[in-house]
């Protein structure tokens, strides 16, 4: 199975596309798209949405993987962050590629095996994971790998096959207010 694992921004998106064959897993292309910060928004997100549509074109996945949307401190941030997924997953509707959403503790847990990893630690793994040996690889880089990869690993699980609410609130329950 082809993945395409996105890491959603309005000024960088990482991506990062990997086979996944039973245990085995290889990467296949990763890197950035420079989206630049002192444009205006739509034209930021045709840059995205032509930026993803040929990585689908071209790399034919079968799944696109994203980080699920949480609520963070700054509503402005997750407002532009959810732009950026639409985008995301409207180039995988026009392209009829299924999309799954992931918390960001799932993907943690699913690369590193602790909900509260680091980010460092994620990279790490994502980059062992992969055989890759560039350090200097972006950090939106390798957290779209990870998404790629904790699709990978879930994929086939059952209890994971819902994307909702109630699997963000049990990825998530820090974030959640009672």
């Amino acid at each position: 199975m082809i993945i395409l694992g996105v890491d959603p921004g309005t000024i960088v998106a990482g991506y990062g596309v990997i086979r996944a064959e039973g245990d085995e897993r290889e990467p296949l292309e990763y890197g950035v798209l420079k989206l630049g910060a002192k444009r205006p928004m739509p034209e930021r997100l045709r840059i995205l949405y032509d930026g993803l549509d040929d990585l689908v074109a071209k790399s034919r996945p079968e799944a696109l993987a994203l980080e699920s949307a949480f609520h963070g401190k700054n509503a402005q941030s997750a407002l532009k962050i959810g732009y950026a997924r639409g985008t995301a997953m409207t180039v995988a509707a026009k392209r009829g590629v299924e999309v799954a959403e992931y918390a960001p503790r799932e993907i943690k847990k699913a690369v590193v095996g602790s909900g509260a990893a680091a980010k460092a630690q994620v990279a790490f793994m994502a980059r062992t994971l992969l055989a890759i040996s560039d350090d200097d690889l972006p950090e939106d880089a390798t957290d779209a790998l990870a998404v790629a990869l904790c699709h990978a690993v879930r994929k086939d699980a059952p209890e994971t096959t819902s994307r909702g609410w109630a699997a963000f609130v049990e990825s998530n329950p820090e974030r959640v207010e009672e």
